[in-house]
């Protein structure tokens, strides 16, 4: 089958390498020799890791150069396996499967700015354990999935529940699965197969305020600001690379229902950046670290 024409298209190409001073030199003269227009340009040089992170936006011009040239060519600059590069249209958007419990304000915020075109991702499918939130995800006309697991399920329910998503990962071709408060740990092995394509959303009092109570806990000490974190899962329980944080003041005569309640809008806003940028393919991996280019 020819390969459809890609002129106008847009495409982002993201790198990351052992610090290399003419690598983006390189790169954007091969671009500009393709009469390809670079949009955007982000560049990150760590120098404990001794990483390169480069993210470029480009459009294509010339109708003769598709993305397999493309892909060619970038191949054949950057041979060695050291040099690890990933190139996305930006016309397939990142496809997301969202998974949540009883709690819903994360769901609800996700699928509304999806609704309205601020969210740049196609959601696929919602899996929860309960169906508390079936209505919310049908108003959307979107598929519901219910997979049950009952607490204290022994370790075979769970693995079999487990794989129920992972079948859906494979039939929807997600490409990135999102926690919005869903509220069971993943096995390692579930953590393993879907490694750097899981983003979780919990409050920043962890590991301080443990529990299903921290607002309270953290009303008890007297905390005086308060927040949400977006990371990636790993197999260690909320100490995946940190994604995005923000924080929120509060005071003393807050009740913990107020702090709640801001710690709720803090989630919302802190995961959609989170999948957003993950979307725009500014997040890459720098060990247990992340680099967001923006």
């Amino acid at each position: 089958m020819q390969e459809r024409p890609v002129a106008h298209a847009q495409f982002v190409l993201v790198m990351k390498c052992p610090a290399d001073r003419g690598m983006s030199h390189r790169v954007t003269s091969l671009l500009s020799d393709r009469r390809c227009d670079i949009l955007d340009s982000s560049q990150f040089s760590d120098p404990q890791s001794q990483l390169v992170f480069l993210r470029i936006l480009f459009s294509v011009e010339d109708q003769a150069i598709t993305e397999g040239v493309l892909r060619r060519d970038i191949g054949l600059l950057y041979p060695s396996p050291a040099v690890r590069w990933q190139l996305f249209d930006t016309r397939k958007r990142t496809r997301v499967l969202l998974m949540v419990s009883k709690v819903g304000h994360c769901l609800n915020d996700l699928l509304f700015r999806y609704a309205s075109g601020t969210l740049p991702v196609e959601i696929c499918g919602v899996v929860s354990n309960h169906r508390d939130l079936a209505q919310l995800v049908e108003n959307y006309s979107l598929p519901f999935h219910h997979f049950p697991l009952p607490s204290q399920a022994p370790l075979a329910v769970k693995v079999a529940q487990e794989q129920r998503v992972l079948d859906l990962v494979e039939a929807y071709d997600v490409d990135l699965v999102v926690l919005a408060r869903y509220m069971q740990v993943l096995s390692a092995a579930t953590c393993d197969a879907l490694s750097g394509r899981v983003i979780n959303i919990h409050h920043s009092f962890l590991p301080s305020f443990k529990g299903s109570k921290p607002y309270g806990q953290a009303h008890e000490r007297g905390v005086k600001l308060i927040g949400a974190t977006a990371h990636f899962v790993t197999g260690y329980l909320d100490e995946g690379p940190i994604i995005e944080q923000d924080v929120e003041r509060i005071d003393h005569a807050m009740s913990p229902d107020a702090l709640a309640a801001i710690g709720r809008d803090a989630e919302c806003v802190v995961l959609a950046r989170a999948v957003k940028w993950f979307a725009e393919r500014r997040v890459l991996l720098n060990g247990n670290k992340t680099v967001v280019l923006k």
